[in-house]
């Protein structure tokens, strides 16, 4: 059995404060992810029609290794906005690399990445005011380090899975003494349930019934899954699965892109196909430890496990509860 942290949402994870924000009428939103002091993170990009903002900052040759905030948005290209309103509410408030004396401003490090929400039949003619600069800064007002709802909230609130509501969810798990947990907003190309059922994908992972408790029959037959957007989808950038993994080890830059690329698996447990050229699957591996130990590769590989276990989880429990908000 998989140990959960108290809370079982990636806010088990010491040091990290979360706020949402939507919209209703334009059925969209945005979710912030804020540590409590500069947090060394790392990203990697699976799908084939990914929308991000400073991705390449973080790369292995880059400067950057620390950041500020991570934004995950609806609204595709218009949704990148919401990192913009988050980095200059910041900055106000003196976050940031100091590059010079003031006047010169702060530099907060801002990551984003958005998913494609904007056919989902919403009111998106918001002309030359789109709304996800509002949301950014009301998502960072509304920040908290204890529980949230999950479903139709934030970045997940406009979101569709395959055929069906998508949403946003959350967990964590207690692996090596220490805490990993996960945010995904699912809006996949792909279906989260075995086909012909209400079984989801990732039920071999599922702790305490969280997303229905759902099992395979014992005569259940495989077919090829048919409640896929594939066959309503004409242009690429039109789905994706983004989120936050986040730990409490030290972990050096280098196995946090380890970490997020292990992390990504767990879109692949949890969805049928997965990270198709319309998706763009995006995941952030964060570690909230001060200091960096350079733990055991074997010890990272147990994390990276768990990661990829909280990612499908939280996928799978982002749809099971925005199906049971409608």
């Amino acid at each position: 059995m998989i140990k959960t942290g108290e809370k079982n949402l990636i806010t088990d994870v010491a040091g990290l404060k979360i706020g949402h924000a939507h919209d209703e009428g334009i059925k969209t939103g945005v979710s912030v992810v804020v540590p409590d002091t500069p947090a060394r993170c790392a990203v990697d990009v699976r799908g084939g029609g990914p929308g991000t903002r400073e991705t390449d900052a973080l790369g292995d040759s880059s400067l950057v290794e620390n950041i500020h905030a991570i934004v995950l948005s609806g609204g595709s290209v218009y949704g990148l906005a919401a990192a913009d309103a988050v980095t200059a509410r910041l900055g106000a408030q003196g976050i940031g690399y100091k590059v010079g004396p003031a006047p010169i401003p702060r530099s907060p490090i801002v990551p984003s990445a958005i998913l494609f929400d904007n056919a989902n039949g919403g009111n998106k003619e918001w002309g030359e005011t789109p709304p996800f600069a509002r949301l950014g800064a009301e998502a960072l007002a509304n920040l908290t380090d204890e529980s949230f709802d999950q479903g139709r909230i934030g970045a997940g609130y406009g979101a569709t899975a395959g055929l069906y509501t998508g949403g946003l969810g959350s967990c964590s798990e207690i692996c090596e003494n220490y805490v990993v947990g996960a945010m995904i907003a699912a809006n996949p190309v792909g279906s989260p349930y075995m086909p012909n059922s209400q079984c989801f994908w990732a039920w071999p992972y599922e702790q305490k019934d969280e997303f229905g408790g759902v099992r395979p029959t014992p005569d259940y037959v495989f077919s090829a899954p048919q409640d896929t957007k594939l066959a309503f989808l004409k242009a690429a950038g039109a789905a994706t699965v983004i989120g936050v993994v986040a730990v409490d080890a030290p972990l050096s830059q280098k196995q946090l892109r380890r970490l997020a690329i292990m992390a990504q698996d767990g879109i692949a447990m949890a969805v049928q196909p997965s990270h198709t050229p319309l998706d763009g699957d995006t995941i952030f591996a964060l570690s909230t430890a001060e200091e960096t130990d350079d733990v055991s590769p074997l010890i990272l590989a147990d994390l990276g496990a768990a990661a990829a276990r909280c990612v499908a989880r939280a996928l799978s429990l982002g749809v099971y509860k925005a199906r049971n908000d409608q």
